[in-house]
């Protein structure tokens, strides 16, 4: 297990933690929540020993096999497959090993290396290696691509996948969903309930949080606190916990102002002086109770648009793309005030595009698109951080859109996101992302828009900003179109979902729940579906085509009914593991009185954990088996 035991964290002049406990045990899967800047990537910095305490300590296992995110991707002309498999340094090693036996010629040295690889799983993991890359969105063709051709989101993802393929012990998880798509958060989400190893996450995430943790370890003025249970269960007992330290604290302030009162009346008093000074050490020792900072740091709400012409964008016919490529045709779209739209797709089916084309980034290749005299569109994307004047602060980028303003009612406004005092007129250049992204919304929301277009909002914001905007947004009174992998943002300020697929945008009848099913379907019948997307133009071809993919499915139906019983039975085990967990974190079943129980709930848990290793291990060999038939089946198609 993990524990941190009279740990104090400082950076600079700020104590991030202050003499606090917090153990995390094995197997458990704990979300680290806090706002930003409290100290969670330090406490992962700690973990992986690359910082040191200022007092305590944090003990664990020294022969845990630790594995984290990479932060920085080398520009290299490396294969991304080869590149995510590089991840795995023990495996790599093993292969130089064996590279060099071979060149010596000896053959028992080369013997005893390939019982080590296949120990490791070095002949299987280039299957593993292309299943993870294509839950992340990578394309078949993109997997033999130089790392040098991806952007700096996509090699977050080739990160993040050297951080799922290696075997590890602990996995710490540092924002992985920043440069996810929604598709990829729901496969992730999958890849996490399935992890037998223990997790640290950190995410601002709420159902991404609901969906991965049985725990909660959360950074509350200076300290680590415990919650049993995901995001949801920790909001109810936060809540609980801060009315009852509310009314200790207003029980001790009722004290603290007795004692004052008995020192201010007496300590003149020659006959009252000594008990005077006594109350005065009395107040002086007594520990001081921090009220409970449960309120938000940020509070903004949405200007009423000057103007909300109706309708604010209309589309018929509208086809539009890059140069002679077609991205999306047929668009029919009509944006009135009041309109609250999700756009659901797969990574690179167009959600961006058609975003780009109502900011007006892009025109239409045909069609007719209108807009009314009145628009005033508020535009956030991502690569919009980048255009901020990093010489300037956040009080001069404000002045430049409203130089009549006075200097204090703009600093004001800057409150509301986080932007106090000295902050507001700190420059842009070392700011963090969430303070640039916050920065960005300020300025959108001050220009008082009526069509708001949000391309992943969320990217860098903590929860507490993510719950402000998420309350702003409710009550706006434009048009929006919101492209987010944040699924509580998407389900409480959106009316209606559109799929973008196939070139087409669709209005979707269904919730985000429909959303996943869709996507399953989706995967399910593309594996039976040839990878050549040219259609033939014989009929008897087509017919040949239907005839073996019925009888392809036919061939592997029993394998793929036996596949999805084992997931059921590995999420049937991981949940009463899960249950296991949650018992055994009660401190009162380490009396002796309760030693017979703990005895049981460890037997327990090893025989979970033995008999879901046994599924997983089945699962794999049949999910290989049903790859290679695919394969071979695919290759006949092509033949």
């Amino acid at each position: 297990m993990i524990q941190f035991t009279g740990l104090r964290m400082i950076r600079g002049t700020k104590v991030l933690l202050e003499e606090t406990d917090a153990t995390v045990f094995i197997g458990q899967k704990v979300g680290l929540i806090g706002a930003n800047g409290c100290g969670k990537s330090s406490l992962f910095a700690l973990i992986r020993g690359e910082i040191e305490s200022d007092l305590g300590y944090c003990n664990l296992p020294q022969e845990w096999r630790i594995v984290s995110v990479a932060q920085e991707t080398p520009s290299t002309e490396r294969r991304a497959i080869d590149y995510v498999i590089d991840g795995d340094k023990k495996l790599r090693e093993l292969q130089s090993q064996l590279e060099q036996a071979e060149n010596e010629h000896d053959g028992q040295k080369i013997a005893e290396l390939h019982g080590r690889l296949q120990d490791a799983g070095a002949y299987e993991i280039e299957a593993k290696a292309a299943t993870i890359l294509s839950g992340l969105g990578f394309s078949n063709e993109q997997l033999s691509n130089p790392v040098s051709d991806f952007s700096g989101g996509w090699r977050m993802r080739l990160n993040l996948a050297q951080a799922l393929l290696c075997p590890s012990d602990l996995l710490l998880l540092d924002e992985p969903t920043n440069h996810l798509d929604l598709d990829a958060v729901i496969w992730l989400e999958k890849w996490i309930q399935r992890y037998t190893g223990t997790l640290m996450l950190i995410s601002h995430d709420k159902a991404f949080l609901d969906a991965c943790v049985s725990h909660i370890l959360s950074v509350e003025q200076q300290a680590l606190i415990t919650y049993t249970g995901n995001y949801t269960a920790y909001e109810k007992q936060r809540a609980e916990r801060l009315r009852l330290q509310d009314l200790q604290y207003q029980k001790q302030q009722d004290k603290v102002a007795h004692l004052e009162s008995f020192i201010n009346r007496f300590k003149a008093k020659a006959s009252k002086a000594k008990q005077a000074q006594s109350r005065i050490k009395q107040l002086e020792k007594m520990q001081m109770i921090m009220p409970a900072h449960h309120a938000s740091h940020f509070s903004f709400s949405f200007f009423t648009p000057t103007a909300l012409p109706n309708p604010l964008v209309k589309m018929e016919q509208v086809k539009v793309g890059y140069g002679e490529k077609v991205i999306l045709e047929k668009l029919h779209l009509n944006l009135v005030p009041g309109s609250r739209i999700g756009l659901l797709g797969r990574n690179g089916a167009g959600k961006s595009t058609l975003i780009k084309l109502l900011a007006e980034q892009m025109a239409p290749i045909s069609g007719i698109y209108e807009t009314s005299a009145g628009l005033k569109i508020g535009y956030f994307a991502q690569h919009q951080l980048e255009f901020l004047d990093a010489d300037s602060t956040p009080l001069n980028h404000l002045q430049r859109l409203d130089e009549k303003e006075t200097e204090q009612k703009l600093r004001d406004y800057l409150g509301g996101f986080g932007f106090r005092g000295d902050e507001a007129l700190s420059q842009v250049a070392p700011m963090s992302g969430g303070e640039k992204a916050r920065l960005v919304l300020a300025l959108l929301v001050y220009q008082k828009p009526n069509l708001l277009l949000l391309d992943e909002p969320t990217n860098h914001l903590d929860i507490e900003m993510r719950h402000a905007l998420n309350v702003a947004l409710q009550a706006f009174e434009g048009a929006m179109v919101l492209v987010s992998h944040d699924r509580f943002l998407l389900t409480s300020v959106c009316d209606d979902f559109y799929l973008v697929d196939s070139q087409q945008v669709q209005n979707f009848k269904g919730d985000l729940d429909d959303y996943k099913g869709w996507l399953m379907q989706s995967e399910a019948s593309s594996e039976t579906s040839s990878s050549d997307e040219e259609e033939s133009s014989s009929i008897p071809n087509r017919k040949q085509q239907k005839q073996l993919e019925a009888a392809f499915r036919q061939a592997t139906s029993s394998l793929r009914k036996r596949i999805a019983e084992q997931e059921k039975h590995i999420d049937k085990l991981e949940k009463k593991l899960q249950k296991i967990e949650a018992d055994m974190a009660d401190p009162e079943l380490y009396s002796d009185a309760q030693k017979d129980k703990l005895k049981k709930l460890l037997a327990e848990q090893t025989d979970s954990k033995q008999e879901l290793q046994a599924v997983e291990e089945q699962w794999m060999m049949d999910q290989e088996e049903l790859e290679e038939k695919l394969q071979a089946f695919e290759q006949e198609l092509v033949g």
